[in-house]
């Protein structure tokens, strides 16, 4: 026996019942589900759907599908560091290490005026503001695609919802940065500020990244890592 359309659907609603949210999972689970349902009617053909589907769950354990989501995430995690750490590494090559090199010179001229707190406040002020702007566009798009499909992928959500963590985590940062506004800068020497220059560069390439590069490759980034995606 071999399981309906409509059964297979019932599947991917139980998934979605119990806390699997991401497409590519849930029909790794419903494959899962279904062979083994198959599987036991070939031994008792009278049994039904919904007992043997709950056979087929009891052998998740106590946490049900938790433990095979929290492996699925580890795993798709890494695979974002990895495409990460690819689109950084980018900007330390040329052509693009040229604006890497422009960003730190900025910044380490920046440092050297007096007035140096209060310039960087501006300047995140202003990013934060055309973010914040950027983000809430996208937001209402990705919503309005996700409502028409009906279907996300883990990494898909990753690359739409890490940008907007990272914004977020990098702009919360200005109370701290009002704290220490009437520290002068210039009064180290160049060691420090070069340090300092370097440790501002790198949240900002990684900021970009994630923020617009990666949602802007999106599209390929899921097409390479999901061959089926393109047929949903």
């Amino acid at each position: 026996m071999k399981l309906t359309k409509g059964q297979i659907e019932e599947l991917y609603v139980f998934t979605r019942k119990h806390y699997v949210e991401h497409y590519d999972l849930q029909t790794e689970l419903v494959d899962h589900l279904s062979n083994g349902i198959e599987e036991q009617w070939q031994y008792n053909p009278k049994l039904a759907f919904d007992d043997a589907l709950q056979v087929e769950f009891k052998k998740f354990g106590v946490f049900g599908f938790m433990d095979v989501v929290e492996k699925r995430q580890k795993a798709m995690s890494n695979r974002y560091r990895k495409i990460l750490y690819g689109f950084v590494k980018e900007w330390f090559q040329l052509p693009k290490l040229l604006t890497t090199i422009a960003i730190f010179i900025l910044f380490f001229l920046v440092l050297h005026l007096k007035q140096a707190s209060y310039v960087l406040m501006g300047l995140i002020l202003i990013l934060g503001a055309v973010n914040f702007y950027h983000q809430f566009k996208r937001r209402k798009k990705e919503k309005a695609q996700k409502l028409k499909k009906g279907k996300v992928f883990m990494l898909e959500s990753m690359i739409n919802d890490t940008g907007n963590g990272v914004s977020i985590m990098l702009f919360g940062n200005i109370f701290n940065v009002l704290q220490i506004m009437r520290f002068n800068f210039s009064e180290l020497n160049n060691y420090w500020l070069a340090l300092i220059a370097i440790a501002a560069t790198l949240p900002c390439l990684t900021f970009y990244i994630t923020a617009y590069v990666m949602p802007s490759k999106a599209q390929e980034l899921l097409e390479e890592t999901y061959p089926e995606y393109n047929l949903i």
